[in-house]
């Protein structure tokens, strides 16, 4: 991947060993500790737009994440345990803990957002502030799933579907698979993507062991992390820390409920608003976002 272009000039670049692996993150700005976690089917890139404004005030680690962009792919293990949201979230603590950071706040769009959530409920005490981008928790999608939705998020579905299905019919051809992904989730089909930013999305995606590992992410997401999720949902835990909630205008997220009312049965302290774009936030509008982000993290 030398080849690609460099979106974030001036970060240094780092391989951060952890127990399950490698993580790759670049890293750059001064001020307090922010992480920055990416979604499907992304990778770290995906915050090149608002990564200098956000630099000027934080110190970023952004990362991809177990399985994605640079980072090693986990071995298999059973109930895809790698890949749950609670196992990528310890991984992202070592990464952390590594860089010098025991505290810090954290970002995450997508999958990242994913992790983000089940970071702060399994280890408030590691967080300042949470921001989530354009997702719902994942107990809430399938708790919900009728006909429109499961229309809009087919791919739950397909890719938790055992191996090696998804991943044979995604290798046959990667190219139109992922390019009819980004312009289907983006507001009106519109392309808002820098042409470089999906050379290195494309570039990961063609690889076999990567697309397996996006398949094992969801099918940790149709079991193990739904669990996860029902247990403290039962148990009436919730998020401690102040929760900003994100979310496309024409994204995934609008689709279902409202936002920030199901957000309020997850957190304690919640805030947020919607962005003029449709999924992908960061690309999409990158002024609105990185203000709203801004915003709440200098708060």
């Amino acid at each position: 991947m030398a080849d690609l272009a460099d979106l974030f000039p001036g970060f240094a670049s780092e391989w951060v060993t952890t127990s399950r692996g490698r993580i790759f993150a670049r890293v750059g700005g001064s001020g307090p500790p922010l992480l920055l976690l990416h979604g499907y089917p992304q990778t770290h890139v995906m915050w090149h737009k608002v990564a200098p404004q956000l630099a000027s005030r934080f110190q970023l680690v952004i990362a991809d994440l177990p399985g994605y962009g640079w980072s090693d792919v986990p071995a298999d293990e059973p109930e895809h345990a790698p890949f749950t949201k609670r196992g990528m979230a310890q991984t992202m603590i070592e990464v952390m803990e590594k860089l010098g950071h025991v505290r810090f706040a954290l970002a995450g769009h997508d999958r990242g957002a994913r992790v983000s959530y089940r970071l702060a409920l399994d280890h408030p005490g590691r967080l300042s502030q949470l921001a989530v981008l354009d997702i719902l928790p994942t107990y809430e999608y399938w708790a919900r799933m009728d006909r429109q939705f499961a229309l809009r998020v087919y791919h739950w579905a397909f890719l938790a579907q055992p191996h090696p299905l998804p991943e044979n019919l995604i290798q046959s051809n990667p190219d139109d698979y992922f390019g009819r992904t980004f312009r289907s989730w983006a507001k009106g089909g519109a392309n808002p993507f820098d042409p470089r930013a999906v050379a290195h999305y494309l570039t990961a995606f063609r690889d076999p062991l990567r697309i397996h590992a996006a398949c094992e992410d969801y099918r940790a997401g149709a079991y193990a992390d739904v669990d996860h999720d029902k247990a403290d949902l039962d148990a009436g835990n919730k998020i401690t820390v102040p929760v900003l909630a994100l979310w496309g205008s024409a994204g995934i997220a609008a689709t279902s409920s409202a936002p920030l009312d199901t957000w309020r049965k997850w957190a304690a302290n919640v805030s947020g608003a919607p962005i003029d774009s449709g999924h992908f936030l960061c690309e999409e509008n990158p002024e609105a976002t990185v203000t709203a982000l801004l915003d709440f993290f200098s708060a």
